[in-house]
């Protein structure tokens, strides 16, 4: 049973949270992974990259699958999604180091058995991976948000394939084995601002745009039980006429729309040409779509 609030009941039933159920994972990369549509393109990225032993570089705006093209490839080659996938989520204080390994300074100032420094090292998603062999995918999530000199101090470890850790000691250097092929690297980008050259000469390039045939894909390998195929058509078309409203600051998304639909599909479904009579303003679960105040007021 599915449960909604009822508007127009004024009496408490907190049971309702305890027992309702839980919707389709939509934002679960895991799950997500063997419904991932990769165009050919994409795919041709992905083996050029494979084949080169470079980063593939993915750009596109928010919400068009880039950071699911990691656990894709990880689920397409049968990968442990938790030994042989490696994931770094870039903020603005982050260091290229950390990508590398991390060094816990806390536990070391306080630490009161004077053991070595090279205790309180930690691995990090490069290391770990090149420790798990080939058989690895390595993401580095949203790299345009990190500090500019984030992707310049990242160069001499992309080309010798090396990095040194001088906590473990004044000599000691990590390189990934030799005569194996380096784990796939896979950098997204939300292009908020512009990668450096020498960077970017490094990469494999490739841009997913959000069009009409990615976002059809994307809607037929989900599982919908009350959305017949007239209302899954009439919602995209909806979902595209809010795109093409010029005024909005932040335009929906794929991932947006696809919870969208499952917010519909938990109702019970809805009619077609009930949704496409409706004005904008007036779509059901809108807050899912339009994520902007002043979006909102425009379309209302």
């Amino acid at each position: 049973m599915t449960f909604f609030l009822d508007p127009k009941r004024d009496q408490a039933a907190p049971e309702v949270l305890r027992d309702r159920p839980l919707p389709p994972p939509v934002g679960d990369h895991r799950a997500a992974a063997s419904r991932y549509a990769a165009s050919p393109e994409l795919v041709d990225a992905i083996n050029v990259a494979l084949a080169l032993g470079v980063p593939l570089l993915i750009t596109g705006e928010p919400g068009t699958g880039k950071t699911q093209v990691a656990w894709y490839v990880a689920w397409y080659f049968g990968l442990d999604l938790h030994k042989q996938l490696f994931k770094y989520v870039v903020r603005s204080t982050s260091q290229a180091r950390e990508l590398m390994y991390g060094f816990d300074d806390v536990a070391y100032f306080r630490d009161k058995d004077a053991r070595p420094r090279a205790t309180f090292v930690e691995k990090g998603p490069l290391w770990e991976a090149w420790e798990a062999g080939p058989a690895a995918v390595v993401l580095i999530d949203e790299v345009d948000k990190a500090p500019r000199d984030f992707p310049n101090d990242l160069l001499d470890v992309l080309d010798q394939q090396e990095f040194r850790v001088p906590e473990m000691g004044p000599d000691f250097v990590l390189r990934r084995p030799e005569g194996t092929p380096a784990p796939l690297m896979i950098i997204t980008s939300n292009s908020e601002r512009r990668l450096p050259g020498p960077f970017l000469r490094r990469c494999v390039f490739h841009h997913i745009e959000l069009t009409e045939e990615l976002v059809r894909q994307a809607v037929e390998r989900q599982t919908f039980k009350q959305l017949d195929a007239a209302a899954l058509d009439a919602a995209q078309r909806r979902f595209f006429e809010l795109r093409g409203v010029r005024e909005l600051r932040k335009k929906p998304t794929t991932s947006e729309l696809l919870t969208w639909l499952a917010i519909l599909d938990l109702r019970g479904g809805i009619d077609a040409e009930a949704l496409r009579r409706m004005p904008l303003g007036s779509l059901p679960a809108l807050g899912t779509l339009i994520k902007d105040r002043d979006d909102l007021d425009r379309l209302r």
